[in-house]
């Protein structure tokens, strides 16, 4: 397919494939505006359960596209219309991070600079063993964007997202893993039905639930106790109406795994 993103819908589990495999699946302006309104519309359809962020071709996404960068792609704008753009196609890393919904990355390959951001910003990330992350950045004298300093900072403390931002070490899928940077690494040959039972797991659940619990955990990330509570509760008797707490609790009752409906 010639699209630079593609979209499927499938058993309640929205997959967007970056899809430019001859860049490995560099941003460019067309795929950073799709994604973008592919999360937009995402966030308010029912039908979908989980959202999967993945790429083409053995790649993740290797980034900003530099070769664009290289030819001047933005030089006739001005700086303020520059910043605003940038944040514009950053709104897809806020998508990713804040939409009541599990977000995944599915990471086949290597994964650098804004395209490890975007995976940073979902809930959860499954790489193959071969994939190698690098935050990259600084390598082409850039400082960072589509909040990768504060995923970093998030998911590594302040100390090794400085290190990792300023130096850009290529780390392997263990390495990543150790640092908290992944969740899941498997072999080649059980990566995408391994990842595929994982995502259907979280499309499978209590969705409502799922995205309260999304929710509190994003709170607690910059509230105080206090106010994580009282989210909580009011979170908590929201859930307590769902025809999935029901259904849970009649099928503990009746000692049999609960069908969730999503509702």
């Amino acid at each position: 397919m010639d699209k630079v993103l593609i979209e499927t819908l499938k058993d309640g589990v929205l997959t967007l494939t970056m899809n430019r495999p001859e860049a490995r699946n560099a941003l460019n302006l067309e795929m950073s505006d799709l994604m973008v309104a592919a999360l937009q519309r995402a966030q308010l359809d029912p039908a979908v359960r989980a959202i999967v962020l993945t790429g083409a071709g053995g790649a993740f996404c290797a980034g900003g596209d530099v070769k664009s960068m290289a030819a001047g792609r933005d030089a006739s704008q001005t700086f303020e219309q520059r910043a605003t753009r940038l944040r514009d196609r950053a709104e897809a890393s806020r998508l990713l991070h804040e939409i009541p919904k599990p977000t995944i990355a599915v990471i086949p390959g290597p994964a650098a600079g804004a395209g490890l951001a975007l995976a940073m910003a979902c809930d959860f990330r499954i790489a193959v063993d071969s994939a190698r992350l690098t935050v990259a950045f600084a390598k082409v004298g850039l400082s960072g964007d589509y909040g990768a300093s504060w995923f970093l900072t998030q998911l590594v403390g302040a100390a090794r997202a400085k290190e990792l931002l300023m130096f850009s070490p290529l780390l392997d899928a263990d390495e990543a893993l150790a640092l908290g940077l992944l969740h899941r690494v498997y072999p080649p040959g059980l990566f995408q039905e391994q990842a595929a039972a994982f995502v259907a797991a979280l499309a499978n659940g209590p969705s409502v639930t799922l995205g309260y619990i999304k929710q509190n955990v994003n709170l607690a990330a910059r509230a105080d106790l206090r106010t994580s509570i009282d989210s909580e509760a009011t979170h908590q008797v929201r859930c307590m109406g769902t025809a999935d707490h029901a259904e849970a609790a009649r099928a503990f009752v009746e000692k049999r795994p609960p069908k969730f409906v999503g509702a």
